[in-house]
């Protein structure tokens, strides 16, 4: 008696084979056939005609504080996802002292735009160590599995204090009784650690993430406990990530390799394309297959996307910095797009706006924004920007932007695509993503709730580079076998990620052709009404974790079997 069989389905399983019609079993948790299976069963799916793959494994994500008030992990369970890692980017919650709470509330929340009044309210504190932090997550209910990584910012505020906050250098003994915290965490059962280097990440204070600005010995004194022990993944944002310095990529690459080598662990480097800098992502492509070459595991993470801004009158746009904006800003929107349709107003706007603030012109600058409509384009051709629509009508490109602002009651979005899109496609991306050393990351699910919601890109992945896009798509079992076996095996979870026997039955049930993203929109469903943007999908027939089913197309079973994840296996 099996508990659960999925019958007739289009099974790619994770491996990178081809696609072929085959029913799969699972039996206390875990896949026990995979072929033509017969015997009774507790429940049976149906999956004929249907796209059946592995749960996807998300390895960058912010939902350290969100887990414990979220069981869903929301957005990420409307996308395939059963597995995520958080802790990422040097930021987290423990270890932490008593009188610091607020203190890494405030770190979370300048990094990654996490409102602090959500995080104050949502999380109850119960835990000072890393481990203690680990018990916590395990005993709240959860949907998926959730791992972590020991954070070096926590680390360092927690060891140093105030010489650690604000990024004074770390003494011998300092290093070692960091070191002794993350090998404490790492025996109770993290990931691996992680640290960020671009000064684009800061505390709500303006203070850089501890470790900014950590020396080599810091750093190497901290991955060390990963190669004596010998597992675990070093987890890198890097400096110049955002194109802050020109000349850092090629400085990082050059530690970074070294201390792959040296520890023989895998570090996973955050990469995108800066407009900045629109080449340098090669030459870090090139010195980690160098690496490769030489017997280090340097695994560049990349986005499957451009990296996005999100527009709107319900966050920040252009004319929210025009003096006349003013109490605008506090009303509801509806009295928002009452009062822009003033025609006096408009024009005042429209006035102020030429002078805006040259530095946050890159953020809203009308020849790189798109519109985004309900079934959203994320590889917009450059003659559908603002700028170039409005020339092709005779109009001032912000006379347009205004316009298009209050469409749909003012809940229309625009989009900027901020990194990965220098030459207004994605074939950077692609290549990215192809690289043999590159790893799928970077969906930042739970964060930066204000300006984007890329936790949506696992479905991108599967609908615009194996399907949709117009040229160069990529082949779907490749695409899934990168979100799947590829992520599972960077953190040494060889217990899933594939459709095979003895591997657990965390599995899709998907109608590829119908499969489709929805327009982001603001909620305010945080502890205390806090606001974020969610992204929703369609075409997700079944989610399937450790053989229970948890989601029936976008809703939530309230089945949770998820666990917390104790280490490789």
């Amino acid at each position: 008696m099996h508990d659960l069989v999925i019958k007739g389905g289009n099974v790619v399983d994770g491996t990178g084979s081809a696609a072929r019609t085959a029913d799969i079993a699972i039996t206390d948790g875990v896949i026990t056939e995979v072929g033509r299976v017969d015997g009774a069963a507790k429940e049976t799916i149906d999956a004929d005609g249907a796209l059946v793959t592995p749960g996807f494994v998300d390895p960058h994500t912010h939902f350290d504080g969100q887990i414990t008030w979220d069981p869903y992990l929301t957005p990420s369970c409307w996308h395939g996802v059963t597995t995520v890692v958080f802790g990422n980017c040097g930021v987290g919650f423990a270890p932490v002292r008593p009188d610091k709470h607020e203190w890494l509330i405030g770190l979370m929340e300048g990094v990654e735009d996490i409102p602090g009044a959500a995080l104050a309210d949502g999380i109850k504190w119960g835990w000072e160590t890393f481990p203690e932090y680990l018990d916590a997550v395990d005993r709240a209910p959860k949907m998926m599995d959730v791992g972590a990584l020991v954070p070096h910012g926590s680390v360092r505020g927690y060891v140093m204090g105030e010489r650690g906050a604000k990024n004074q250098p770390a003494t011998h003994d300092d290093i070692a009784a960091m070191a002794a915290i993350v090998r404490e965490g790492m025996l109770g059962g993290a990931l691996g650690f992680s640290t960020s280097r671009t000064i684009a990440h800061m505390a709500i204070d303006g203070e850089p993430v501890p470790g900014t600005f950590a020396a080599e010995d810091e750093l190497f004194g901290l991955g060390r406990v990963l190669g004596e022990l010998g597992t675990g993944v070093f987890e890198l944002a890097p400096a110049g990530a955002l194109g802050e310095d020109l000349s850092a990529p090629e400085r990082e690459m050059a530690w970074v390799c070294k201390l792959a080598k040296e520890i023989d662990r895998p570090v996973t480097i955050v990469l995108t394309q800066n407009d900045h800098a629109p080449n340098s992502w090669q030459d870090t492509l090139a010195l980690a297959a160098a690496a490769a070459a030489g017997g280090a595991q340097v695994r560049p993470q990349v986005h499957g996307r451009s990296v996005t801004l999100l527009i709107g009158l319900q966050n920040f746009h252009p004319f929210a910095y025009c003096p006349s904006w003013g109490s605008l800003g506090l009303m509801d929107l509806g009295a928002k797009v009452a009062e822009m349709r003033r025609a006096d107003l408009k024009a005042k706007l429209l006035e102020e706006v030429k002078a805006i603030d040259p530095s946050m012109l890159q953020f809203i600058d009308p020849e790189r924004v798109f519109t985004l409509a309900d079934n959203p384009d994320y590889e917009p051709k450059q003659s559908d920007s603002i700028a170039a629509r409005a020339r092709a009508a005779g109009r001032e490109p912000y006379d347009l932007y205004y316009d298009t602002l209050i469409e749909d009651g003012g809940k229309q979005l625009l989009l900027r695509p901020l990194l990965n899109y220098t030459d207004f496609n994605l074939d950077a991306v692609r290549t990215m993503l192809e690289h043999p050393t590159s790893a799928w990351g970077l969906s930042d699910g739970g964060a930066h709730c204000g300006t984007t919601c890329d936790a949506s890109t696992s479905t991108f992945m599967l609908t615009h580079w194996t399907r949709d896009r117009a040229h160069n798509r990529l082949p779907l079992e490749w695409i899934v076998k990168k979100m799947t076996s590829d992520s599972a095996a960077l953190f040494g979870l060889g217990d899933r990620g594939t459709l095979q026997p003895g591997k657990l039955g965390d599995i899709n049930i998907i109608d590829y052709d119908a499969l489709r993203l929805y327009r982001p929109e603001m909620i305010h469903d945080l502890p205390g009404g806090a606001r974020r943007f969610i992204q929703r999908s369609s075409g997700y027939i079944a989610t399937v974790k450790t053989g229970n089913v948890v989601m029936q197309g976008s809703d939530p079973t309230g089945v949770l079997p998820g666990a917390l994840i104790r280490g490789a296996r």
